[in-house]
């Protein structure tokens, strides 16, 4: 692996990151995201599209073919830097042996941690990942939501500067997904950096700064959720009744008709209005003007659409800091 030694403002900053499997199958083809101190990141993405192959690279899980970067400051691979690090992996697997308590001991030993240390944050994130009560039971008596809650404890028992977690809700129920929101935006107001790589669009949504979508394995898209939404913005106007009378007349101002729903995208207030005035002028009745902006899902869709008719995204440029 081939690092860059340079200080840097991101904490995490990849360049020109690739990975082949069997000399053929292309998982990474040149991905360069950042994340900035501080903010909860999300990588999202189809299946294959090369997420959890980026994740065991940054933590060096995974050897790529070419890769450039840093982590929180430091060449990626440094042994410094890794261990201010709290990484959850895709299907972890713990000794199943262990007790919820001893296996935060466990992992807080490998990671250095000093003994002294150990009980006392053991005992408060089994508190905060709502643990406490199971803490003294075999894991191997675990629920599969008990054991990603448990997880997600041990990422955190080396008192981490970033925090990688790799499908941190899966298994978990609707309260235990609430739970994880509420301990990622702690860790944020602590001024610690997460990295999400999670399916469940609508989790990143709700907590991410900003997410990356990775397609084919190239980043398609990276920015904040205003910035990824911003040129999908539409007004949705419904009729009482059918407005396909009006549909070439409302066609001139850019906006679609299907059945009683006109669809006008864009943020021109102006256009909205005149479609209002030609479906008042052939005496429709309007239900109702809403502004929708597209969510995660809707961009994902659209990012996979455009790649079946244009092809594979081409490599995003690094923006400056």
């Amino acid at each position: 692996m081939v690092g860059i030694t340079e200080m840097t403002n991101w904490a995490v900053d990849l360049i020109d990151v690739r990975k082949t499997y069997a000399k053929t199958i292309q998982a990474l083809r040149g991905v360069n995201i950042q994340v900035g101190r501080g903010e909860i990141f999300g990588l999202l993405g189809p299946n294959g599209a090369g997420k959890t192959t980026l994740v065991k690279i940054m933590m060096t899980v995974v050897r790529p073919n070419n890769a450039f970067g840093t982590l929180l400051g430091r060449p990626l691979g440094h042994r410094g830097k890794l261990a201010r690090i709290g990484y959850l992996p895709e299907a972890h697997r713990f000794p199943r042996y262990l007790t919820g308590e001893r296996l935060l001991h466990y992992y807080a030993a490998l990671a250095k941690v000093p003994r002294s240390r150990r009980k006392d944050t053991a005992d408060d994130l089994l508190n905060r990942v709502g643990m406490a009560e199971w803490a003294g039971m075999r894991i191997d008596k675990y629920s599969k939501g008990m054991l990603q809650r448990l997880g997600i404890a041990q990422a955190l028992m080396n008192d981490p500067e970033l925090v990688v977690l790799d499908e941190p809700t899966d298994g978990l129920d609707p309260v235990g997904r609430r739970d994880v929101r509420e301990l990622l935006l702690e860790l944020k107001r602590d001024g610690r950096t997460v990295f999400l790589n999670s399916h469940l669009l609508s989790e990143l949504e709700m907590v991410c700064d900003r997410v990356a979508i990775l397609v084919d394995g190239l980043v398609a898209r990276q920015g904040t959720l205003d910035e990824l939404t911003e040129e999908t913005v539409e007004y949705r106007i419904t009729c009482a009744t059918d407005a396909g009378t009006v549909k070439d007349k409302v066609k001139a101002l850019g906006a679609s008709v299907d059945a009683n729903l006109l669809t006008l995208p864009g943020h021109d207030t102006a256009r909205v209005n005149a479609a209002i005035d030609v479906l008042r002028g052939a005496g429709l009745v309007i239900e109702s003007v809403q502004p929708h902006r597209f969510s995660l899902e809707d961009i994902l869709v659209q990012v996979l659409k455009d790649q079946s008719t244009t092809g594979p995204p081409t490599p995003m440029a690094r923006p400056v800091q």
